[in-house]
């Protein structure tokens, strides 16, 4: 019966780790003062009649600290790849030219890094949400099998402990991954 809890625990852990990569790309997407490709992570361009992540149809370069170079492969998708820019949340505005699309990234207000690090803040906390309920959880079907008496008493302890380790321990990499992104946006 131990590979049942070893599932279960195996099962939290994938879990967990699927929280703590979303939150690593939800960070990339957040502006810090340099240009990064990931910045337009999420935002997509109608190609042929569906819409298609911007990275699929264009080429994104970091021309220098504070730009991004947008080489769409076909030159029509200009003004559609202008228009998903402006309608995204980023804030930005690009700069286009005949078969370029430029991002100039202002530099960041010291208001505008601490509104970056308090969104930061809150991504993080709900990662953190998302890691204990999933440690919820596992300790309830864990304990559901103890009462069931599939288990053996100890095992479900011992179970119930090893969750709690790797709740810990990815609770204390959400804390890390915040940390180093909040000196990345404080960085001026």
């Amino acid at each position: 019966m131990a590979t049942v809890v070893e599932e279960i625990e195996s099962g939290a852990d994938e879990r967990m780790g699927k929280s703590v990569e979303v939150l690593q790309k939800t960070f990339g997407r957040l502006r810090t003062g340099r240009a990064n490709p990931s910045l337009l992570d999420g935002i997509e361009v109608p190609y042929y009649g569906t819409d298609t992540p911007l990275n699929q149809v264009a080429t994104i370069n970091v021309e220098d600290a504070r730009t991004l170079a947008i080489s769409p492969w076909e030159k029509n998708l200009i003004p559609e790849i202008e228009k998903a820019i402006l309608k995204s949340d980023l804030g930005i505005t690009p700069a286009t030219s005949s078969d370029l699309v430029r991002i100039p990234l202002p530099a960041l207000t010291e208001e505008n890094r601490r509104d970056l690090a308090k969104q930061a803040k809150h991504e993080a906390e709900h990662a953190r949400v998302a890691i204990r309920n999933i440690r919820r959880d596992a300790i309830h079907h864990v304990r559901e099998l103890g009462k069931e008496k599939a288990i053996a008493e100890d095992d479900a302890h011992r179970a119930e402990d090893d969750v709690q380790k790797l709740t810990d321990k990815r609770i204390a990499e959400v804390d890390r991954i915040l940390a180093s992104k909040e000196a990345d946006l404080m960085e001026i």
